[in-house]
């Protein structure tokens, strides 16, 4: 918060609305500070932040600027975060609920940590790793197929995202016209990389989950056969 009012007072932040006593930052601000703290890891001073900055905004609207910055900040979730409380885990996940697969859970984001309770960003994520572990599957490996799900996931986004940078965010614009371009281009994204990503896994479960219960089947019809021979 301190940090907040430093970039305030260098005027690289906006000033929050109030409501009352209240201050209200909106997904701009969280864009905005993004940038101000990159900028300042790659070395920029605030001097140099604050001139980059105005030379940007200079000539838009103060509508066009936020309007980008608020479709960059917005979810791309579908689902709302979910409180759930330590009680609740425990009924879910029973004694491997160790303190270790809770700080690993932490970590991967898969829980947030809200005073004595927990938020889960992704309610859809814990239920299906709930399923998972009622159907007999270890906590410690819906974990780790957890991390890896969302390495994968990361490539396959990146690869796809990367080929809008190359093709489309390259594109030579005239300046009065670039803050409404990269709105539409993000408005277009969003739901494009939602629609390819679950289509690419539906595609993908129907392929490998037939084999992997064909072999299980393939198994229970050879013993099957073996005990007939037997008796």
């Amino acid at each position: 918060m301190r940090n907040v009012r430093v970039y305030q007072d260098r005027e690289l932040l906006p000033p929050p609305r109030r409501q009352g006593r209240t201050a209200i930052y909106s997904d701009a601000h969280l864009v905005r500070l993004r940038l101000i703290i990159n900028m300042l890891e790659r070395g920029y001073a605030f001097a140099q932040i604050k001139e980059m900055i105005s030379a940007w905004e200079a000539g838009r609207s103060l509508g066009d600027v936020l309007g980008l910055e608020e479709v960059v900040g917005e979810s791309w979730a579908d689902e709302a975060p979910r409180a759930v409380t330590i009680t609740e885990l425990r009924r879910q996940f029973g004694k491997q609920l160790t303190p270790n697969n809770v700080k690993r859970a932490i970590d991967l984001g898969l829980l947030e940590r809200r005073g004595r309770s927990f938020v889960s960003p992704s309610p859809q994520l814990l239920d299906a790793g709930t399923e998972l572990v009622s159907l007999g599957v270890p906590l410690s490996e819906v974990l780790d197929l957890a991390e890896q799900l969302q390495q994968d996931i990361d490539h396959v986004a990146g690869h796809l995202v990367e080929m809008v940078r190359a093709h489309v965010l390259t594109r030579p614009v005239p300046t009065e016209d670039e803050v409404p371009f990269y709105t539409d281009v993000l408005h277009r994204l969003r739901p494009l990389v939602k629609s390819a990503l679950n289509a690419a896994a539906a595609r993908s479960a129907a392929r490998v989950i037939p084999e992997v219960l064909g072999d299980r089947l393939i198994e229970m019809l050879a013993d099957a056969d073996d005990q007939a021979k037997r008796a």
